[in-house]
């Protein structure tokens, strides 16, 4: 019993090695040599090698049977079952690690779905992969892709190219040290930062993720997206390249160059094809406006628009608009900035604080000349309200008033149509009251000093009524739509969102202004 296990396991073991012998099947003219001890054949003419699976052609060829090695010459062909076809001008076939090394000319095939060309190529038929080390280029039907190094694992269809990556394709070309490519899927893998080149100049740069160039559709992290008029970054950015569409997931920045502006927020998404940019979910901006002082805006919604046409380019805000610079601040409900004349319009219930001043209307405008707040103008029902030292409510209201400024503090206020005013008379030196102004009018033009009232005119057949302070009643301090809003005014930390504060922190900061 004991011999006949030996000798089945002689008989499988000879199949064995049978089996992973390499065989001369074809040629036209052999010459036996010796090469340092260890004789060969030499074949010539239309020579055929086999080993299981993989054929060898070639012209000529040094057979090792010892070694289980051939080196093959000339228009070298070997084929892998039915999917791989390799050419060279030269190889070296190791039957024993199923080792193919390929030099010159080299082409690799598979099932007609990537090409790949290099001088120097290795196939390890046991791992069933090939690699390149001294520059490599795979074509298909989509894509160009070139590299220093490159592995091609020929079970998965995946490529994995390293140093000096480049993609070409009629869209766009791509730029890395190193990324993957499946050659069956068309979908490409970003392992280190990539930077993309659209056929329109943008440029987008990438951490890593996915991008299928077939749908056109991609899956980034941590992405920047550059156009001529904007730079976005996130976390995450998904890409839908047919519609020109990118949505964008955390830490969302959105830089308009032109306008030294930059948007932040949680979630975005860019129309490409319509230049339209929005960022919601905790949404805020930040716009330098003079030298040493920035306008911040938040709101649930901020929408930039950009066009070839200036007269198009738009800065939206949306629900709950919020605005703090250090001598101004506004809520409104919606906002929009007009690029080309650089003004600021504010909607639905908008209000403005310079200072102890409240500026209300059913429409604000702002106008910012050389990055300065240059003028605001209220339009229907205008009211201005401002504190004095013993905080009473100077009031002034009209159909409309512009508010000019002069080294960022308010300077004068003009009122036109349905002027009415009340103002509290402080002796100079005292500051006791020595009772109140009541004047209607058309107009009426309040200069301002240290950013409080210094005096006022009246135009167009004025009606004033003085009121010493015994006279004074309750009714008579307060004009029709009288409505002082100061807990609405914001502080930067409500606008910038950065952290959370304490309501402590909120009126120390109110008590500032």
């Amino acid at each position: 019993m004991r011999y006949a296990l030996l000798f089945i396991f002689l008989l499988c073991t000879q199949g064995l090695m049978a089996q992973g012998r390499v065989t001369l099947k074809q040629a036209d003219q052999l010459i036996g040599g010796v090469k340092d001890g260890e004789r060969f054949d030499r074949v010539i003419g239309n020579v055929i090698f086999e080993q299981n699976r993989t054929t060898i052609y070639c012209d000529s060829a040094l057979f090792f049977r010892g070694k289980n090695i051939v080196e093959a010459f000339g228009r070298v062909r070997i084929i892998e079952g039915d999917s791989v076809t390799i050419t060279a001008e030269r190889a070296e076939y190791d039957g024993n690690i199923r080792l193919a090394k390929l030099r010159r000319n080299v082409v690799f095939t598979k099932l007609a779905m990537a090409t790949l060309y290099t001088d120097y190529l290795d196939f390890d038929r046991l791992k069933n992969e090939a690699y390149y080390f001294n520059k490599g280029r795979l074509v298909d039907s989509i894509n160009v892709l070139t590299s220093f190094k490159g592995y091609y694992q020929v079970n998965t269809n995946i490529a994995s190219f390293k140093q000096n990556v480049v993609v070409e394709n009629p869209d766009y070309t791509m730029k890395s040290d190193s990324l993957q490519y499946n050659s069956r899927t068309k979908i490409i893998y970003f392992r280190t930062e990539t930077t993309v080149i659209d056929k329109e100049g943008g440029t987008f740069t990438y951490e890593g993720g996915e991008y299928d160039t077939q749908s056109q559709q991609s899956d980034f992290k941590k992405g920047l997206a550059e156009s001529q008029s904007y730079t976005l970054t996130g976390n995450i950015i998904r890409l839908d390249d047919l519609r020109k569409f990118y949505t964008v997931k955390g830490n969302v920045v959105m830089t308009h160059k032109e306008e030294n502006l930059v948007i932040y927020g949680d979630d975005a998404f860019f129309d490409k094809q319509n230049n339209i940019a929005k960022v919601y979910t905790n949404a805020w901006l930040t716009k330098v406006i003079d030298e040493g002082d920035t306008l911040f805006i938040s709101a649930d919604t901020l929408v930039s628009i950009d066009s070839d046409d200036p007269a198009k380019k738009r800065l939206l805000a949306y629900n709950r608009v919020k605005i703090f610079k250090s001598d101004i601040q506004g809520t409104a409900d919606s906002l929009e900035y007009r690029q080309i004349d650089s003004i600021m319009f504010m909607y639905k219930s908008p209000a403005l604080w310079t200072a102890g001043n409240q500026m209300t209307a059913d429409s604000i405008s702002m106008l910012i000349q050389n990055n300065t707040l240059s003028k605001v103008f209220l339009t229907v029902n205008a009211f201005v309200i401002s504190t004095d030292t013993l905080k009473n409510y100077n009031q002034i209201k009209g159909r409309k008033m512009t508010a000019s400024f002069r080294n960022n503090q308010l300077h004068q206020v003009v009122v036109e149509g349905n002027g009415e005013s009340v103002y509290f008379a402080l002796e100079d030196k005292t500051n006791i009251l020595m009772g109140m102004n009541k004047i209607i009018c058309s107009n009426i033009t309040i200069r301002f000093k240290d950013a409080r009232v210094n005096n006022l005119s009246f135009y167009v057949r004025p009606e004033a009524d003085f009121i010493p302070p015994h006279e004074l009643i309750e009714d008579q301090k307060l004009l029709p739509g009288f409505n002082w809003k100061i807990e609405n005014r914001p502080t930067k930390d409500e606008v910038v969102k950065s952290r959370p504060e304490s309501p402590a922190e909120k009126t120390q900061e109110r008590s500032r202004l």
